[in-house]
């Protein structure tokens, strides 16, 4: 029996770095976004449900933008995230306007997980490989006792923008498990050098040849109450600050130094490229022409 496969795509940033919202803006030969070649590549691997995690305040224009597309295409639904969706007693800190981070967001569909899914940013561009890896996953994934999850990375040098910092999660591996990742949020090139600044202001060099995380995760949906728990520990210790953020690649990390989970390390044989600044915008839309010219994607999707 085939399984039901869910696509969680993350599209509540704020696009501070960017100058507006990066999610609607059509970067395709024929006006798509990113997320239209995100959703076409998971339905030819195997997934058949779409949820957007969106803000409240662009609702209106997410759905008849981007949401109506796919409508004849596959079931689509929708979970918002907020800045004072918390659980328990907690509040948001007098102040603070910084999205709790991507933990959160996946914390905000909780009630729709229900099923094997993949996480995704809605502004990065992954390649029909990775999709094809979370889905051969999730559909096959082994019986354990464990959290079980995989991750569909990707090399370091290939996910960097030159006009600008990044953040990402340095991964290792063992026996062809996730051993540790390790959130770097701010990565860029220096005098041909892969530079990581950390917070402390100290910097790290990198080969550039690392495995990243770039959001390209698949879980079973045990995982939904280990984010309730985790996101709630964390809120005790750094609910107050205004910054403080629940990164995603973060709670992995914990879950699999614990012993709690089981993270299958993928490969994606494709290159990322995303916009993470204005100016990334016109090399995304000269790679998007490319792959269209070369036959990898129709010139028009969902038509």
């Amino acid at each position: 029996m085939k399984k039901d496969l869910t696509l969680l795509v993350l599209a509540a940033g704020m696009g501070s770095r960017y100058g507006g919202l990066k999610q609607l803006d059509p970067l395709g030969p024929s006006g798509e976004t990113i997320m239209d070649y995100s959703v076409f590549d998971a339905l030819r691997a195997g997934f058949n449900r779409v949820v957007f995690i969106i803000r409240k305040d662009f609702e209106e224009d997410f759905k008849r933008q981007i949401g109506a597309r796919y409508a004849d295409h596959v079931n689509v639904e929708y979970a918002f995230q907020s800045l004072d969706d918390l659980p328990g007693n907690f509040t948001v800190p007098e102040g603070r306007q910084k999205p709790w981070g991507t933990g959160h967001a996946v914390y905000a569909a909780r009630k729709l997980l229900s099923t094997p899914f993949a996480v995704i940013n809605a502004d990065d561009f992954y390649g029909a490989d990775s999709y094809r890896q979370l889905a051969d996953y999730l559909a096959n994934a082994p019986q354990t006792e464990k959290i079980r999850g995989c991750i569909a990375a990707f090399i370091l040098s290939n996910t960097l923008s030159e006009n600008g910092s990044v953040s990402r999660g340095i991964c290792t591996s063992k026996d062809g498990k996730l051993a540790k990742v390790v959130e770097n949020t701010k990565i860029f090139r220096r005098d041909g050098k892969v530079i990581s600044e950390q917070e402390d202001g100290t910097e790290v060099i990198f080969s550039g040849n690392e495995l990243v995380s770039m959001n390209s995760w698949g879980f079973m949906p045990e995982i939904v109450g280990e984010i309730e728990a985790n996101f709630e520990e964390f809120l005790r210790r750094r609910g107050t600050e205004m910054k403080s953020e629940f990164y995603l690649p973060a709670l992995v990390d914990t879950l699999i130094t614990s012993g709690r989970a089981e993270i299958e390390m993928r490969t994606s044989r494709d290159s990322w490229f995303g916009v993470t600044y204005r100016e990334d915008r016109p090399l995304v839309q000269a790679a998007l022409q490319n792959l269209v010219d070369s036959g990898k994607y129709p010139k028009s999707l969902f038509a």
